[in-house]
């Protein structure tokens, strides 16, 4: 992002649930690909200031108010399910409630993890507690020199300052709710 405060992907997103249209309907309005829209929205690339104008000018909007545009989620109580944000990739998909979690605690999060996914060989360790519900499938988790096996309705609860991993031990997709606090991506 241009700046640590302005969040150019949840402002389009924004502008656009306003307005009531779709990713499709503004990239075939701007004349900008769906995927490159898409991408904008999850902050996953930073538009140059020519395509941002061009897709403003399709809703039509100004930059200056775009970008004064208040985009406050404090007192969001709902996110929707294609409102929650892909904070992961490849193999790991972690889907977190809310945008902005500088004023929010816990960090809650949808994970899934692909046949074989793992966080990798190097433990991770942040300053918060970790917890967390198997939905489906089969997780190894390792915390410290103990390893577990959980399947669904299994449960886990640690302070993650401990080395720890997560590793998909299963032939199908192991889905988790987790919460950690405070916020650890």
């Amino acid at each position: 992002m241009p700046e640590k405060d302005i969040d150019i992907g949840s402002r389009l997103k924004k502008l656009r649930d306003e307005r009531n249209i779709s990713q499709r309907q503004l990239a075939k309005k701007s004349n900008v690909s769906n995927a490159a829209i898409s991408l904008i929205e999850n902050n996953k690339t930073n538009p140059s200031l020519g395509l941002l104008k061009k897709i403003l000018d399709a809703v039509p909007i100004s930059i200056s108010d775009f970008f004064a545009m208040d985009v406050s989620e404090e007192n969001k109580v709902v996110f929707r399910k294609n409102e929650l944000i892909e904070i992961g990739s490849g193999l790991i998909s972690y889907l977190q409630v809310g945008q902005n979690l500088k004023n929010n605690q816990p960090q809650m999060i949808l994970e899934r993890y692909k046949p074989g996914a793992d966080t990798g060989k190097s433990m991770l360790t942040h300053e918060s507690e970790e917890s967390g519900l198997i939905l489906e499938g089969r997780m190894e988790l390792t915390v410290g020199d103990q390893t577990y096996f959980l399947g669904v309705g299994d449960a886990y609860l640690f302070n993650s300052n401990i080395p720890h991993r997560f590793r998909n031990t299963g032939g199908i997709d192991c889905v988790i709710v987790s919460a950690c606090t405070p916020p650890s991506f």
